[in-house]
C-alpha cells in the first residue's frame, strides 16, 4: 500500500516549496534510518540561508527516499544552502554505506514494495513482463511540494519512460 502524500508533507508550507529527492540504492535498516531521522532533524532546525532560517522539512519515505524541502515564501534557498543540504545526504551515505546520487538506477512500486531497476534494463523489463504500463514509477525529477503530491508516483505510460519507451 502506498503512503498518502498529503498525511506526511506538511499542510503549512506553500505549494511551490523546493523539493529535492534522494533515491537510495537500498533500503535502509531501522537502526539506519532512526539515525537519519536524527540526522535530518539537527539539520532542519540549524539551515540557514545567506544567515536566516529556511522553513525547512526532511524524511524518509519507504525506507529507501529522503525527501527535502524548503519554502521559499519565507527565506530563498542560495547555493551555499543548498549545499549544506548535499553534504546532510552524503554524511548519510558514508554513515550507511548507500549510494544516494546513482541517477541511473530507477525505482518502481511493484508487489507492494520499492524495487529498483538500472535504466538500461528498463526496457527489457516492460519487454518481460516485470514492470507493466500501469506500475507506479518513482518520478525523483518533481522539482516541488505540489508536483510531489501529484506526480512522484505515477504509472509509467504517464512518465517519461512511458514516451520512451511505450511509442
Amino acid at each position: 500500500m502506498t503512503v498518502d502524500l498529503a498525511t506526511i508533507l506538511p499542510v503549512n508550507f506553500h505549494p511551490q516549496s523546493k523539493l529535492w529527492i534522494y533515491q537510495s540504492n537500498r533500503t535502509f535498516t531501522m537502526g539506519e534510518l532512526f539515525k537519519i531521522e536524527d540526522l535530518l532533524e539537527n539539520f532542519i532546525n540549524t539551515w540557514k540561508s545567506h544567515g536566516a532560517p529556511v522553513k525547512g522539512f526532511a524524511t524518509a519515505l519507504y525506507g529507501q527516499f529522503i525527501i527535502l524541502m524548503a519554502d521559499e515564501s519565507f527565506t530563498t534557498v542560495g547555493g551555499c544552502s543548498t549545499d549544506s543540504s548535499v553534504h546532510v545526504i552524503k554524511e548519510i551515505e558514508k554513515m550507511t554505506g548507500v549510494q544516494m546520487f546513482n541517477r541511473e538506477l530507477l525505482a518502481f512500486w511493484v508487489k507492494d514494495t520499492v524495487q529498483t531497476i538500472p535504466m538500461a534494463q528498463v526496457a527489457y523489463a516492460l519487454e518481460n513482463g516485470i514492470l507493466h504500463k500501469d506500475t507506479l514509477y518513482f518520478n525523483n525529477l518533481v522539482a516541488n511540494k505540489a508536483e510531489m503530491e501529484t506526480k512522484w508516483m505515477q504509472p509509467i505510460s504517464e512518465s517519461w519512460l512511458g514516451k520512451k519507451y511505450m511509442k
